[in-house]
């Protein structure tokens, strides 16, 4: 046996792998050779590029998802901020209209105060009401007026639409206003179309006035207003009491009874009118009716002076109409020379309408 050994044989496997290897550097050179030449490995790739566009899309699908994510919550974050704050903006809004509503009822109800008192050229004194007692057996107003604001039992109290109550008490600082509504309370009225006299009486509630014992001949109707008519010294002539919205016949039959509507509104207002006095205006056709009575007067005593006779129902010789003409003998009474003339009446005063 030689003491040099020989050199192993190749394996197949290590001859196959140097042949691949060669194949592919063959093949790489080819490609690299075409590519330059043609470019169309280039086109390749850029095909490749599109197919894998849906591939790195989805890779990047977490990642967008995570942001938007954070994008929603922190708009949402602020969506409910605002939101909040709008709804707070919105109330206090709210309430200010509201607050602007009443004031302009508040405003309209004192314009309309005014107006009555201008037109019905009234003397009164705004009083606030401080309590309202609406007990259905208590119809009653506390007023932020006493007799140091010269408010004095028996006063008439109104408002716009008409008569509210009168004064049954009086404080330094408050008095009590006793309502036509109370079961207590009664007001003369007449019927402001024929004048028929009647008497309203209160029910116990805010919304209804009664009528009682009605005549069946009275000339009474559903829709007649009624005013105060100034019977018996309490309540002045021509205020606006009430206006009928039913008639029906008693239990005997023998009457009727009558519910009426108050015109002022006692369920409302946070002032009245307490009245000192009512002023009358004398109207043109008042003061036409007194020019024409005197100028029919002076007229008569000219033609009686013309024809030398007295007018009728006058006194002769400045004699009364029932002295008597002294007889033979007596001296006659003295008779002044001149008259004064009898003083002129004054023009009918009218109540003040509503």
């Amino acid at each position: 046996m030689s003491s040099y050994a020989s050199s192993p044989a190749p394996r197949p496997g290590d001859v196959a792998g140097t042949l691949r290897l060669l194949a592919y550097l063959a093949l790489s050179c080819a490609l690299v050779v075409s590519d330059h030449q043609g470019g169309w490995l280039s086109q390749f790739r850029q095909q490749a590029s599109v197919a894998m566009q849906p591939l790195w899309w989805l890779a990047g699908l977490p990642s967008r998802l995570g942001e938007s994510m954070r994008n929603d919550a922190a708009t949402r974050t602020q969506l409910a901020a605002d939101n909040r704050r709008l709804r707070n903006e919105l109330l206090v809004l709210n309430a200010g209209q509201a607050r602007l509503r009443v004031e302009a009822v508040e405003n309209a109800r004192l314009r309309a105060l005014l107006g009555a008192v201008e037109q019905g050229s009234l003397d009164v004194q705004l009083a606030p009401i401080l309590d309202v007692d609406q007990d259905p057996t208590r119809q009653r107003l506390l007023l932020d007026a006493g007799s140091r604001n010269g408010v004095r039992v028996g006063q008439s109290v109104i408002d716009a639409g008409g008569l509210l109550g009168q004064v049954i008490s009086v404080t330094p600082l408050t008095s009590t206003v006793l309502l036509v509504t109370d079961l207590e309370h009664a007001v003369p009225v007449i019927i402001a179309r024929n004048g028929v006299r009647l008497v309203a009486y209160g029910s116990g509630r805010a919304d209804h006035l009664a009528l009682r014992n009605i005549p069946l001949s009275a000339d009474v109707e559903v829709g007649d207003t009624l005013v105060t008519s100034g019977l018996g010294g309490r309540f002045p002539p021509g205020f606006p009491v009430g206006t009928i919205t039913e008639l029906q016949p008693d239990d005997s039959r023998a009457f009727l009874t009558g519910d009426l509507e108050p015109a002022a509104q006692l369920d409302r207002g946070r002032d009245v009118l307490l009245l000192r006095d009512v002023v009358v205006p004398v109207t043109t056709a008042d003061l036409e009716a007194a020019a024409a009575e005197r100028e029919a007067a002076a007229r008569a005593q000219a033609e009686a002076d013309a024809a030398g006779t007295p007018p009728e129902d006058a006194p002769a010789d400045g004699q009364p109409a029932d002295a008597t003409t002294p007889a033979a003998g007596e001296t006659p009474a003295p008779s002044p020379a001149t008259q004064a003339p009898a003083p002129t009446p004054p023009a009918p005063t009218q109540a003040p309408t509503r």
